[in-house]
């Protein structure tokens, strides 16, 4: 009941006329990015970040939020209308949304791919106002050790959950660790990997960091291959959207199916890459027309929609309740907060109640705003791919620069974005993952802190990560998921020789 009432007093805030305003422009930043093949939600809000510093918090993480719903929506359009895949997530929707857009049943599929994002994101979102509470309130009972245990085990996730090789992950973890370290020693105060530069004495600011590793890394990339883009033509109107939304019921089954995939896939931190193909996967196998899927069908759309909208959303959860992002883009919006001066966790929640229930309402809201934004503007955001890359990519370079500078008002910040920008050109080069090193970023020093904290308090032991039932159960869930690989192999070949 106390959830409903802290629900009520969020939608108070989330419908102030400035919070609709923002979450409008919100959403329509995020389509656009969306559509953008290779920007991407994490790099659009880690782009736009700068944007809001003037904002108050509450407006500003319901904007950067919106950016990101408004991105899970954009994607679709591209890979039904063009087959590109505007995100990674929706490589699966290009499968069937691609073929239906051939038959001339764009629209149909764009509603399918719109409606079935929207009840997978509402799903999750429901699950986050039922669920993140009780986390947090669990998650106050944490001391030093238990602490270092949740990020140990999303460390431990990132690299035996992932379908990442474990080495390529573990080695972009470690490069984040390494600049995590850089600045000043929170426990005994000395300076360490500064090299003289008294820019350095904070460490490494995490925005400059993400705004280079996506924006001007991507940017790169995408100059390298020479992309180009080809237009096409689109429209929903009225009647195919009645007409879809009364075939859309009878596939509630693989909704529902695809909304707990979703779930659980962003809550632990394998992402909506991931949960798409699986969903689709499952729905193939699982269908009576299974055969027809990659021919055209409805239900092919229906099942990576839900399910990538469902993880990216739930992805939040982990973030909000224990400060440990289940997604990239959940990772720079906790940079975010922490610039707000925010700590994310279980205090947030008793803290400062009315933000993080006010973003909780704003979900609802945005996400019934993102639908019926990209209901009624299709026909415009898939005309943005008639514009030239030549012309979007330096806008884009001009907002990356724009944003790194205005965080301390520094030529040297703009300098490292740079710097940033080659290293994940390079990564990305090599097919390394930028999601963990970004983890590690963020997360690398508080681990660290409480790693010591927990040393110092039991006299060097390391039994303390094992002194009670709460700590020992985390960190063997972290090992059970580190190992999670050899555990499947290993069970594989068990069943093999007793068949």
């Amino acid at each position: 009941m106390e959830e409903l009432v802290n629900l009520f007093h969020g939608f108070a805030v989330a419908l102030q006329p400035f919070n609709i305003m923002v979450m409008i422009v919100g959403i329509v930043l995020g389509v656009v990015i969306g559509v953008l093949p290779g920007l991407g939600g994490a790099n659009g809000v880690a782009i736009l970040l700068p944007l809001t510093f003037s904002m108050p918090p509450t407006s500003a993480i319901i904007m950067l939020s919106c950016i990101y719903w408004g991105a899970l929506f954009g994607g679709a359009i591209t890979s039904i209308l063009f087959n590109i895949p505007g995100e990674p997530w929706s490589v699966a929707t290009t499968f069937d949304g691609y073929p239906m857009a051939q038959k001339g049943k764009a629209g149909e599929a764009l509603t399918a791919a719109f409606t079935s994002s929207f009840v997978g994101a509402l799903f999750a979102v429901a699950m986050i106002t039922l669920v993140a509470p009780l986390v947090a309130s669990f998650a106050l009972q944490f001391g030093p050790a238990e602490k270092f245990a949740v990020y140990f085990l999303a460390f431990c996730s990132f690299v035996g959950l992932s379908k990442e090789p474990p080495f390529k992950t573990i080695a972009a973890m470690m490069i984040g660790f390494a600049l995590a370290a850089v600045g000043l020693d929170s426990i005994t105060g000395q300076l360490r990997l500064t090299f003289g530069f008294t820019e350095l004495l904070n460490g490494f600011d995490f925005l400059i960091a993400v705004i280079g590793l996506f924006g001007i890394g991507e940017i790169l990339l995408t100059m390298e291959e020479g992309l180009a883009f080809r237009g096409g033509n689109a429209k929903i109107n009225l009647r195919v959207v009645l007409q879809t939304w009364k075939e859309l019921p009878a596939y509630w089954i693989t909704s529902l199916r695809s909304c707990l995939i979703g779930c659980w896939m962003g809550v632990t931190p394998a992402g909506a890459t991931p949960a798409s193909f699986m969903s689709y996967g499952i729905a193939k196998r699982v269908a009576k027309n299974g055969s027809n899927f990659g021919k055209g069908e409805i239900e092919g759309v229906v099942a990576p929609e839900t399910a990538a909208h469902a993880a990216g959303t739930s992805a939040l959860l982990p973030m909000l309740s224990l400060g440990v992002p289940g997604s990239p883009t959940a990772a720079v919006l906790l940079g975010g907060l922490l610039i707000w001066g925010l700590q994310p966790g279980p205090m947030l929640f008793v803290e400062q109640k009315e933000f993080v229930w006010g973003l909780i309402a704003s979900m609802y809201l945005g996400n019934i705003v993102g639908l019926l934004v990209v209901l009624t503007c299709v026909p415009i955001f898939a005309a943005i791919l008639r514009v030239p890359f030549s012309i979007i990519a330096p806008l884009i370079l001009v907002l990356c620069a724009i944003g790194a500078y205005s965080v301390h008002s520094s030529t040297f910040d703009v300098m490292l974005m740079l710097v940033f920008g080659v290293i994940g050109y390079l990564l990305k080069k090599c097919n390394y993952p930028l999601a963990p090193l970004v983890l590690a970023i963020v997360l690398g020093d508080k681990a660290e802190e409480a790693f010591r904290q927990s040393l110092l308090g039991s006299q060097g032991s390391l039994g303390v990560f094992f002194s009670n039932t709460l700590v020992s159960a985390i960190m063997v869930l972290g090992l059970i998921a580190l190992f999670w690989s050899v555990i499947q192999q290993g069970y594989s070949r068990l069943r093999g020789a007793v068949a």
